[in-house]
C-alpha cells in the first residue's frame, strides 16, 4: 500500500459516510456493554432501518465517562446522552434534525473542555472491528510516512525530541530506549507490548486495545522499523477476550491490506505481529517476568543488566512499551515531536490518560495535559466526591502508589512531582477516597494485593508483604501496640531497598505515604481503640473501650 493508496481509502470512506444524513455512535466498551448496549444498538438500527431518513448506527470503543453508559452520541450535531436504552432508540432516531431529547442529552462540557485527547483522538468515532474507520481518521499514515519519508534514525530522533516517557509506570524516556535496541547488534530483535494491565481499578490499556487496536499495532510497526526487528508480540492477560477478539481481528485485516507481513508497503521492511495471552499474574508487568511468560516458563524477575534492550526475548534484544506508550507513537510520527513536547510540563510531556474510580461522581476513562492540577481532574472533570461527604486522598499508581491527602489537590501531575510526595505514575489508575475510607484499611488492602501476586522468589517481597499484611491486620483490629507500628515501618524500609523487581520495591508506598499524611489514623486505631472512618471491626477489650 502506498500513500496514494491509503489516501484512495480515506476519500472513499468519507464519500460512504456522505450518504448518510446522521451517524449514531454506541458506546461498546465493557461498562456500556455490561448495561445493555448491544441491545440498544440493535434497537437503534431497526428504528433507523423503519424511519426515512438515512442513518449510520456505529459500535465504537469507550467514550469516557463510564458511570453515565450506555452513552450515544449523535453526529454532526455531537450530542451525547447518557444512562440510554433499547426503549429509547425510537425516540432518538424521531429526534434527528430537531431539538435534543432533554431527559436524555448529557452535559458534560467542563469534562471534556478540560481533557487533550492524543490517544483517545478516536475514541468514540471508529468501530474497532472495520479498518477503514481507522485508516479514514488518519490511521496508518505514519507507518507509510516513517517506511517512505524517514530513515529508522530518523523515527528514533522524533520521538526523543517528543519527550516521550513510558507510560507503563516507569517513565523511561522512550527514544532513549528505542536508541538502545536500534545500536544493539544482531539481525533478530523483537517488539513487545505490555497489555498486562493488573492495576486494581485500571483499565486504560483494555479500552485502547478494545476501542483502538490498529493504533497499537501500527505504534509497534513503527517501533519495528526504527529498532530493526520483524517480530513484535502483543502480552494480554487472557481475563481482557474481547482486547484479544478485537486485536485477533484487527491483525488480520492489517495483514490483507499489506499493513502487516513481509515487504510492507512496498518496501523491504518485514514486521509482523503475534498475540500471547498472560495468565493473569500481576508480577508479568514487570519486563523480565514478561519475557519468561512470552517464552513459555514461569513468569519471574530476574536481576537486570543484562536489560531487555540489550538481551530480553529469546537472548535477542528487544524493546517493551505499554499499550499506551505505543499508541502515542502514530500522532508523533504524524505531528511531529515538537507538536507532543509542547503539551506537558517541563519533564513530563504530552498527555496522560487515566482511569478515575472510587467515590467520585463521573468514574470513567480521561486524558489529560501533564503538569494539570489534581483538584482540575477530581473536581472539575471528575464531579468531584458525592454530595454530604468530602474529599480525603487520591491514590495514584494502584498497589504501587501512594495516597496523596486533600491539602496537596493542586499539585501538578507529573512524573517528579508525585514521586517527590510519595506516589508515583503508575499505569494510570487514580482511585479517589472520602471520608467513609479509612486510610488503614485501604493501605492493608493494597498490601494484600501486593502479597498474594508476589511470585515468591525473593524473600523480602514473599515474607515482607506477608508480614506488613500481619501487621496490618492488627492494627485493624485493635490488638496491635505502637512497638507494631515501629516495625511496619522498619519493615517497609527493609521491603522496599532489596526486593529483587519493582513489585517488592514499591509495595510499602500506600503503607508509607498512610503513615505520612494519615499517621493519626494509624494512632486512633492502635492507642484509642477506633476506626475514625468506621470501617475496622475493633476487638478491642471491653476495659479499654469503656
Amino acid at each position: 500500500m502506498t500513500l496514494e493508496e491509503l489516501e484512495l481509502i480515506v476519500r472513499s470512506v468519507r464519500q460512504e459516510n456522505a450518504a448518510y444524513d446522521y451517524e449514531v455512535n454506541v458506546c461498546m466498551d465493557l461498562a456500556c456493554a455490561s448495561q445493555g448496549a448491544e441491545k440498544l444498538r440493535e434497537s437503534l438500527v431497526a428504528a433507523g432501518d423503519a424511519s426515512d431518513k438515512k442513518i449510520m448506527v456505529r459500535r465504537t470503543g469507550c467514550m469516557g465517562p463510564c458511570s453515565m453508559g450506555p452513552l450515544v452520541r449523535v453526529d454532526p450535531d455531537e450530542t451525547l446522552y447518557s444512562h440510554v436504552h433499547a426503549s429509547h432508540a425510537e425516540r432518538i432516531v424521531q429526534s434527528l434534525g430537531d431539538k435534543p431529547i432533554p431527559d436524555l442529552q448529557c452535559d458534560l462540557n467542563e469534562h471534556f473542555d478540560k481533557q487533550v485527547r492524543v490517544v483517545l483522538e478516536n475514541a468514540g468515532y471508529i468501530d474497532p472491528e472495520r479498518i477503514d474507520d481507522y485508516i479514514a481518521r488518519d490511521g496508518y499514515k505514519a507507518l507509510l510516512t516513517a517506511l517512505m519519508e524517514m530513515t529508522p534514525y530518523g523515527v528514533v530522533h522524533r520521538i526523543t525530541e517528543s519527550g516521550l516517557r513510558g507510560r507503563g509506570g516507569g517513565g523511561y524516556p522512550t527514544g532513549l530506549k528505542w536508541g538502545t535496541v536500534a545500536k544493539a547488534g544482531g539481525d533478530t530483535k523483537y517488539v513487545v507490548c505490555n497489555g498486562d494491565e493488573g492495576d486494581p481499578g485500571a483499565f486504560m490499556d483494555r479500552s485502547v486495545m478494545e476501542g483502538d487496536p490498529h493504533r497499537v499495532i501500527e505504534g509497534m510497526a513503527i517501533a519495528g522499523y526504527a529498532v530493526g526487528a520483524s517480530k513484535g508480540f502483543i502480552y494480554v492477560r487472557a481475563e481482557y477476550p474481547v482486547a484479544v477478539s478485537r486485536l485477533t481481528t484487527a491483525i488480520r485485516e492489517a495483514r490483507r491490506r499489506g499493513l502487516l507481513g513481509n515487504n510492507l508497503c512496498g518496501t523491504t521492511f518485514n514486521f509482523d505481529v503475534e498475540i500471547r495471552l498472560g495468565a493473569g499474574a500481576f508480577v508479568c508487568g514487570e519486563e523480565t517476568a514478561l519475557i519468561a511468560s512470552i517464552e513459555g516458563r514461569r513468569g519471574t524477575p530476574k536481576p537486570r543488566p543484562p536489560y531487555p534492550a540489550v538481551s530480553g526475548l529469546w537472548g535477542k534484544p528487544t524493546l517493551i512499551n505499554n499499550v499506551e506508550t505505543f499508541a502515542n507513537i502514530p500522532p508523533i510520527v504524524r505531528n511531529g515531536g515538537k507538536w507532543f513536547a509542547s503539551m506537558g510540563s517541563e519533564r513530563s510531556k504530552g498527555t496522560k490518560v487515566f482511569a478515575l474510580t472510587g467515590k467520585i461522581k463521573n468514574t470513567g476513562l480521561v486524558e489529560v495535559p501533564m503538569g494539570i492540577k489534581l483538584r482540575e481532574i477530581i473536581e472539575v472533570i471528575g464531579g468531584g466526591v458525592s454530595e454530604g461527604h468530602t474529599f480525603k486522598a487520591v491514590q495514584t499508581g494502584g498497589p504501587s502508589g501512594g495516597c496523596i491527602p486533600a491539602e496537596m489537590l493542586d499539585l501538578g501531575v507529573s512524573y517528579d512531582a508525585l514521586l517527590k510526595v510519595g506516589s508515583i505514575m503508575g499505569s494510570g489508575g487514580m482511585i479517589v477516597m472520602d471520608d467513609t475510607s479509612c486510610m488503614v484499611n485501604v493501605a492493608r488492602f493494597f498490601v494484600e494485593f501486593c502479597m498474594t501476586e508476589s511470585c515468591g522468589k525473593c524473600i523480602p517481597c514473599r515474607a515482607g508483604t506477608a508480614q506488613m499484611y500481619r501487621l496490618l491486620s492488627r492494627i485493624c483490629d485493635g490488638s496491635a501496640t505502637m512497638d507494631d507500628l515501629d516495625m511496619l515501618e522498619e519493615l517497609c524500609a527493609t521491603v522496599k531497598e532489596t526486593s529483587l523487581c519493582g513489585l517488592g520495591m514499591t509495595a510499602p508506598n500506600p503503607v508509607l505515604s498512610t503513615l505520612k499524611y494519615f499517621r493519626n489514623e494509624y494512632i486512633e486505631h492502635i492507642v484509642h481503640k477506633r476506626c475514625p472512618a468506621g470501617v475496622c471491626n475493633i476487638h478491642a477489650p471491653a476495659e479499654v473501650l469503656a
